[in-house]
């Protein structure tokens, strides 16, 4: 047989952990062509769904909308490597032995979600780039990689349990636990809710997608302001992670690290295409580190977990 069905038919922890990453790495790249469509005003590049145009399933060439078409019509063929990877990642997933329930309920999340999330693709079209259509789209993506990087890290093949620090007291060790796995949630909400003004400040700046996508009436400055206070929040959290990590939870001590410094860079990243004006390159920037933060995010929470049945 055909290489034992390309390793599905026997899969090893590493053959689904590959799969998994790919569904990750697909999605963050989903983030980014995303982002591309947004800034070079190519979102109804094909105006209508599921075709790109009235009797046709791709652009026709020589129309109207050029290059916009192509980069459209490019961001949904994309679609389809996702739907492809996610269910090579269910059906590694439900072939596994010993049996993962989890593992399976979580490559069946992603293998709905994939599809859901081209259809409200295909409603943001629709609907003419509405804003607050798009940001579901884009929440709806963060979802997905959310659970794709669960489910990366559940069947890591080296996966691990946290342990405390060497030169923790045992005596407050279950103290300093149950506070760092209370940070890291609070980190992880607090994340989704950074990301999420991040869609309503795009929603009410430049960079709809295209010249008749409307705005939905909020002032940018203000939801500038208001998203930056969520993040300037998750560094605060961040950092007291960070130091309680230094001398308590040392899994997590590795994690909070590098989501701090994530968090960190993204700032800057935000500040700086504010102060620039947003031009197009930094706003893919900033999506592409929204996305990574979310891994992190992510990544912190399950940290915290005594265990990964």
């Amino acid at each position: 047989m055909i290489a034992s069905w390309f390793g599905f038919k026997t899969p090893t922890a590493k053959f689904l952990y590959g799969w998994a990453i790919a569904n990750v790495a697909a999605n963050v790249l989903l983030v980014v062509t995303g982002g591309g469509v947004r800034v070079t005003g190519s979102g109804l590049g094909c105006p209508t769904w599921p075709q790109c145009t009235s009797g046709n399933i791709a652009p026709v060439p020589g129309n109207a909308m050029g290059i916009h078409s192509l980069i459209e019509f490019g961001n949904r063929l994309l679609t389809w490597v996702l739907v492809a990877i996610a269910v090579a990642t269910f059906v590694a997933a439900m072939r596994r032995r010993p049996v993962d329930r989890l593992a399976r309920r979580l490559s069946v999340a992603v293998a709905l979600g994939v599809p859901l999330q081209g259809v409200i693709g295909g409603i943001t079209v629709l609907t003419n780039l509405n804003p607050w259509v798009v940001s579901l789209h884009f929440v709806l993506t963060m979802v997905i990689i959310s659970v794709a990087t669960w489910l990366a890290v559940h069947v890591h093949p080296n996966r691990s349990v946290p342990t405390l620090a060497a030169d923790t007291d045992t005596a407050q060790a279950p103290v300093l636990r149950r506070v760092s796995v209370a940070l890291a949630w609070l980190i992880y909400v607090v994340t989704w809710v950074a990301i999420y003004l991040g869609t309503v400040v795009t929603g009410s700046g430049p960079h709809s997608g295209d010249d008749i996508a409307m705005r939905n009436g909020l002032r940018f400055d203000q939801m500038a302001v208001l998203h930056a206070d969520a993040v300037w929040l998750l560094v605060g959290l961040s950092a007291a992670l960070v130091v309680l990590t230094a001398v308590a939870v040392s899994a997590l001590r590795r994690a909070s690290l590098i989501f701090g410094g994530v968090v960190l860079l993204q700032g800057f990243i935000g500040y700086l295409q504010y102060v620039l004006h947003v031009p197009g390159g930094l706003v893919i920037l900033h999506m592409f580190g929204a996305a990574i933060l979310m891994i992190g995010a992510t990544q912190l929470v399950l940290a915290t977990q005594r265990s990964h049945a």
